[in-house]
This record gives C-alpha cells, sequence and structure tokens, in this order.
C-alpha cells in the first residue's frame, strides 16, 4: 500500500506542478490539492491502523513528501506538516482520537507550537486563550494543536502543554503574504477563552521523553519514535525535495541553452556550470542519504524496543539541520549557475529558491541551535530540549 501512495502521487505530479503558480497567487493551496492528497492517502501514512491508516515506516512518508516539494514546495510543505499530526494525535489519550476519527478518519488537523497560549485549569479541563502564527494548511483542517503555557494559581508558569482544538473554538485571521512558501497559506489562528477538556491536552515533557497515554492503543514502534525526529524532519523533507526538483527543472531548462553573453557557446559545455552541477548534485544526495540513515536507526531502535539513545537522536537533529543548510547550497548554487534567467518570477527555479529559503528559518531549522545540542552531548553535558 505504501508503495500505492508513492505511485499514485507521481501520477498526480503533473497537474500539481500546474496549479503551483496559482498557490503562489493565491496563498494557499487549491481545495483540489488537499482533496488528493486524501484519497492518495498521503496524509494517513503515519496515522495508526486501528484508525484506517497506513502506519508506514517514516522513510516511505518523507520520500513522497520529497517528491511532492519536487514540484511544488508549498504543497509539500503542508503535506508534510499535516501528515505528522496524525502520529502526534495518536500519542494523546484514546479518547482525544476517537473526538477527531471517529466521525471522519479522514479529519485533517494544523498546528502552531509555539507556546503562547495560555491554559487555566478548571474542572474538567482547561481554558484557553491565544493568538498563534504560522499554521500550515489551517484554511483546509478541522482541528488545530495549539502550544500553550499551563499558568498556576499563582499566575506563574508551571508547564508546556499542547491542545487539541476543534474548529468551531478558533477563527483564523487571513494574514499570510510572503516571499516564499506563499501558497502553504499559514495564517493566524485565535482563541478566546475556549474550553478544552483534559483528554485533549499533553505535556510536552512526555513527546521528550518518548511517551504518550496513546500508546496503550498504539503500541507499534512509529509511536516510539522522538518527535523532536518526525516532526523537524517533516520540516526539512520539503526543502530538500523543492532543491532536488529544482535540480531537475535547471539540467532540463540549461542542457541545450545557448549563452549568447559567452559568444554563443553551450551552457552545458561551460566547465563552471558542470560543477556547479557536480556540487548541488552532491549536497542533495548527502542530504537524503543522511535524513535516511538516521530515521532507519530510529526506527530500528523502536521496533528493537531497547530504548534510543541520546547520541542517536542528537546526530539526528545534527544531521536534518545540515540537510537544510546542504539544500540551501545547492539551490544557491543553481540559481547563480542560471544566470539572469532564474531572475524571472514564476519560472521553477526561482520559485523553489523561494521556497527553500522560506522554510529554513522555521525554529526546526534553527542551525546553530540544533548543532550546539549536538557538541553539548558530545561533551557530556546533559541536553533537554524539545525537538531532540
Amino acid at each position: 500500500m505504501n508503495d500505492d501512495v508513492l505511485a499514485r502521487v507521481r501520477a498526480l505530479l503533473p497537474a500539481l506542478a500546474e496549479r503551483a503558480p496559482q498557490a503562489d497567487e493565491r496563498c494557499r493551496l487549491a481545495p483540489e490539492t488537499v482533496r488528493d492528497l486524501v484519497e492518495c492517502g498521503v496524509l494517513r501514512m503515519l496515522q495508526p491502523k486501528r484508525w484506517g491508516g497506513l502506519e508506514s515506516h517514516p522513510l516511505r512518508f518523507y520520500e513522497v513528501v520529497r517528491e511532492l516539494a519536487g514540484v511544488c514546495g508549498s504543497t509539500g510543505w503542508v503535506a508534510g506538516v499535516l501528515g505528522v499530526h496524525p502520529w502526534q494525535l495518536a500519542l494523546f489519550p484514546e479518547q482525544a482520537q476517537r473526538d477527531v476519527w471517529d466521525d471522519d478518519p479522514d479529519a485533517l488537523m494544523s498546528s502552531s507550537y509555539a507556546p503562547v497560549g495560555r491554559l487555566t485549569p478548571v474542572d474538567g479541563g482547561y481554558r484557553l486563550s491565544g493568538h498563534w502564527s504560522f499554521s500550515s494548511g489551517c484554511d483546509h483542517v478541522s482541528w488545530s494543536l495549539l502550544g500553550g503555557v499551563l499558568v498556576g494559581s499563582a499566575g506563574r508558569p508551571v508547564d508546556f502543554l499542547t491542545a487539541l482544538v476543534p474548529r468551531r473554538d478558533y477563527r483564523i485571521d487571513d494574514v499570510w503574504d510572503v516571499v516564499g512558501l506563499r501558497g502553504t497559506g499559514s495564517n493566524d489562528i485565535v482563541v478566546a477563552d475556549a474550553f478544552v477538556p483534559e483528554h485533549r491536552v499533553m505535556r510536552n515533557y512526555e513527546l521528550a521523553q518518548l511517551r504518550g497515554p496513546g500508546q496503550k492503543v498504539n503500541p507499534g514502534p512509529l509511536y516510539r519514535m522522538p518527535f523532536g525526529a518526525v516532526f523537524t524532519t517533516a520540516v526539512t523533507s520539503p526543502i530538500v525535495g523543492a532543491v532536488a526538483g529544482c535540480y531537475r527543472d535547471f539540467l532540463t531548462a540549461t542542457r541545450d541553452r545557448v549563452r549568447l553573453s559567452y559568444g554563443g557557446d553551450r551552457f552545458a559545455e561551460d566547465q563552471f556550470a558542470q560543477v556547479a552541477v557536480a556540487r548541488a548534485a552532491s549536497e542533495i544526495d548527502a542530504a537524503v542519504l543522511q535524513l535516511d540513515r538516521n530515521l532507519d536507526e530510529l526506527h530500528r531502535c523502536a521496533v528493537d524496543g531497547a530504548g534510543i539513545p541520546m547520541e542517536l537522536r542528537v546526530r539526528a537533529r545534527r544531521d536534518q539541520v545540515r540537510a537544510t543548510e546542504r539544500a540551501l547550497h545547492a539551490i544557491d548554487l543553481l540559481f547563480k549557475a542560471a544566470g539572469g534567467t532564474s531572475l524571472k518570477r514564476g519560472n521553477p527555479i526561482e520559485r523553489a529558491w523561494r521556497d527553500a529559503h522560506a522554510g529554513s528559518v522555521h525554529v526546526a531549522n534553527d542551525a546553530e541551535r540544533a548543532l550546539a545540542l549536538y557538541g553539548k552531548n558530545a561533551f557530556g553535558l546533559t541536553v533537554e530540549d524539545g525537538l531532540v
């Protein structure tokens, strides 16, 4: 079935490529694109089998995300982010899973994890208020996962939580007008004093400890992997995929091109262009190989049930942010080598360049902070971070 998803996605790629300019113009994906992702099974790949999901090996999911991003960075980004949320919901208490999937196994969730919300304890749960930004794909979903701070009786923060909130309890502010990843529709979400039942809230600490109440009913190895690897790879894979797609487009566009400014020589015969292609290809390959190696090892550790060592967790984060850096280096090489033709708005190289750079500023792609965690562990110091 996993191979079927990839085959179905590949059959869709020409249509998705045609819709990419429209997504850029409208600052959101077309409804038919999201419908295609649902019907192909992309957004069920990390969903538990007991809820009609595929419970796929994560490598297969991220391969699909890269393929999508190769023709439209925004589509790949939304597929990656929305596709991870079923994995996270599987860690919530069973009743939260029932709330979402009992009536609609294809129900979609967006997210904004920054702990800007305020949760106050009340009988049976919490009152939640807040204003969140950057909720990718939120116009197409019926639930959202929102980060917040639990406020104690003294009015001080005592814990960091993620709340699952239905669409009826929040509004969406249409504010998304940006340079890159324009089609992701990453608008703002506003909640004004909504009640959140206790079973729809999860402590971020539990995620960091590779625990979750949902593991009782979803015991598969997929749900014993670190959030810090599963989620961060979802926001790096579209960048790598967009750059890989740009590489293919670059070769197609320049193979027979004649450079008049250099006396009519063929572009493909320029040794400097050849070197740029070689460097870019190597960077893309290195990014994919390291991402896949680490995810495979993390999954095997989860299968074995022996625990996942911190050394592997920080290495996965190290290589995830390096994959983003490698992808940016590759696309910068291609963008420069293409010359002035890469500046024309709307061409695939220009759009991929904007999308890759826009994705790189996500907090999960903050290379310096993530690399420091690896160095900290290498020196034998304690690492405590929610994205490891």
